[in-house]
């Protein structure tokens, strides 16, 4: 863990020496003040398509702007870093106006992978400053062009003093693992895996996926099978696509040098991710795409990046292009399902999970997924139904499963079957002791009802001190001080998760009411004014109103 840990801070530290490659951090004023007058049209509408995650518009428009503003160096930037999340042609023919450009050269050098000049490729490589991303990517790189102009041994020494150094020790000898398994060097192989896999602090999908695969072709089944097995624990997002990845682990994940350098972009962009550079991931991962379109893992990375962007119709159609024969084609299933909801077209997702509950009968995830959506649309007793068919799949409950619990007792709560409700939360505790959302649930609805009240703080209290910066959790804690009579204290705790969480109409209610229950009453109108300008629930706008009228908090705001 710690030499990861390690990694990660590296690869911040050569964030901030990225000034070669500010592609995705454009002049602050998008350089139009010097922009020609007859340019400035295209240039701004892709500058904002580029913003609003359409790239193919972005890339048309900026090319315009490129080819009428005789290398302006603004727009040529700009135009390179449209063509590159488009998955355009035409960033190659601008990566050569960009000679400073990290990014750019990445492009260059992938132009002779993908013609198999691997010698070009190499220089390439080599020619790269060595700063920035670059001190840790640039020999991988190196080592898989060696690799795939046929010299293995070369490639495993350019490696080597990378694996010796502690810090990086994972992940540089995954990159030599395979190089040694392609090379034909099975016990360079066997022990470069066992490095790589003693090194990384618990599974994900591509190291599980690499590291089986290689088991099972080294006459390893068994170790195969439990790798497999094991990544559930992990992940149980991904326990879906277990039996798929068990039947495809003949396949070799990655078969060749220039899939390989996919797959090192694709790590690269899953650490820059983790370091919240999303523009320069996303970048990476068009790298990774690039030389391998069917490379799942980039596509399922990308989406992730895209949504959490607010760009969900982008995010689409970049799952969309994933083959239906993956091995993981379930897991992009889901995720796909999820947008189409966002999209609108709730009915839609509902009907693609229902067939996917059928085509994968012994998977909780596709039901549970169903009743989240149902849950959304405060339709309680459709999705109950969904948690149900949910829970009756998992043949024994492991403490990752407490979630479909704590999500049913949600809508049961919301469907008023509170005894239900209670059981589920407190199973989902026993499954997951001290988990903080259940025991905020718990407590919170306890507090809301009046019942237990003590042992109702306790649990958010526990919750609290689990996760301190939780605004929802911090109101909990301060509305059960207030149902306890605890006023002052209610105030100060209710104050801070309106700080933490300062846009939600129930925090401001409640410290509305605090405010009241201290005599401060002017304050106490102005919180539930302020929270009746933030989108609450319809009953409770009805609650806001009526405490407005009288000046007093006649009843409690109760939707959390």
């Amino acid at each position: 863990m710690q030499n990861v840990r390690a990694a990660r801070r590296s690869v911040l530290l050569a964030l901030t020496l990225l000034s070669a490659c500010a592609a995705s951090e454009p002049s602050p004023d998008g350089g139009a003040d010097r922009i020609p007058a007859g340019v400035i049209g295209n240039f701004l509408a892709g500058r904002f398509a580029l913003a609003e995650g359409d790239y193919a518009t972005a890339a048309n428009d900026l090319l315009k702007a490129a080819a009428q503003s005789h290398g302006d160096p603004e727009v040529t930037l700009q135009a390179f870093i449209a063509s590159i999340n488009a998955g355009r042609p035409e960033a190659a023919k601008l990566a050569l106006l960009l000679p400073d450009n990290q990014v750019a050269q990445l492009v260059l050098a992938d132009v002779e992978v993908k013609a198999g000049r691997w010698q070009a490729a190499e220089q390439r490589f080599r020619g790269m400053p060595r700063e920035g991303m670059t001190q840790l990517l640039q020999p991988i790189l190196v080592a898989w062009a060696q690799q795939g102009d046929g010299r293995t041994d070369t490639a495993l020494s350019t490696l080597r003093p990378y694996i010796e150094n502690p810090r990086f020790r994972g992940l540089f000898a995954l990159q030599a693992a395979m190089i040694a398994d392609i090379g034909n060097r099975p016990d360079d192989a066997a022990r470069l895996f066992r490095i790589a896999e003693g090194d990384m602090p618990e599974p994900n999908l591509r190291m599980t996926q690499i590291l089986a695969n290689w088991q099972a072709r080294s006459g390893q089944a068994g170790e195969a099978q439990r790798t497999l097995a094991a990544l559930p624990v992990a992940a149980p997002n991904l326990s879906i696509a277990v039996p798929n990845l068990m039947a495809s682990i003949g396949k070799r994940p990655v078969a060749k040098a220039a899939d390989a350098i996919a797959e090192a972009y694709f790590t690269f962009a899953g650490l820059l991710r983790s370091q919240d550079a999303n523009d320069f991931s996303l970048m990476m991962l068009r790298l990774a795409l690039d030389l391998r379109p069917d490379f799942a893992a980039s596509r399922i990375l990308a989406a992730e990046i895209l949504t959490n962007q607010r760009h969900p119709q982008a995010a689409l159609r970049m799952l969309n292009e994933v083959p239906a024969g993956d091995p993981v084609i379930a897991v992009v299933q889901l995720r796909r399902a999820v947008l189409v909801d966002r999209l609108g077209r709730s009915e839609d997702a509902l009907r693609d999970l229902e067939r996917l509950s059928l085509e994968y009968p012994d998977s909780s995830l596709p039901d549970h997924q169903r009743g989240d959506i149902l849950r959304s649309k405060s339709r309680f007793t459709d999705a109950i139904v969904a948690y149900d068919k949910a829970i009756g799949r998992i043949a024994r409950p492991a403490p990752s499963d407490w979630i479909v619990f704590y999500d049913r007792g949600v809508a049961e709560e919301r469907a008023q079957q509170w005894p239900k409700a209670k059981a589920d939360f407190e199973y989902a505790l026993k499954l997951s002791p001290d988990q903080p959302f259940v025991l905020n649930y718990l407590g919170y609805s306890l507090a809301d009802r009046g019942h237990q009240l003590d042992e109702a703080r306790k649990m958010i209290q526990t919750a609290a001190e689990r996760r301190p910066n939780d605004g929802a959790i911090t109101d909990s804690l301060g509305w059960v001080m207030l149902r306890q009579g605890h006023n002052q204290d209610a105030v100060r705790t209710l104050e801070k998760a309106v700080e933490l969480q300062p846009e939600d109409s129930t925090i401001n209610a409640h410290l509305g009411d605090a405010y009241h229950a201290v005599g401060r009453t002017m304050e106490a109108s102005y919180q539930w004014r302020r929270a009746l300008t933030l989108n609450p629930a319809p009953d409770d706008v009805a609650k806001l109103d009526a405490k407005l009228k009288t000046g007093r908090p006649a009843a409690v705001v109760s939707g959390q």
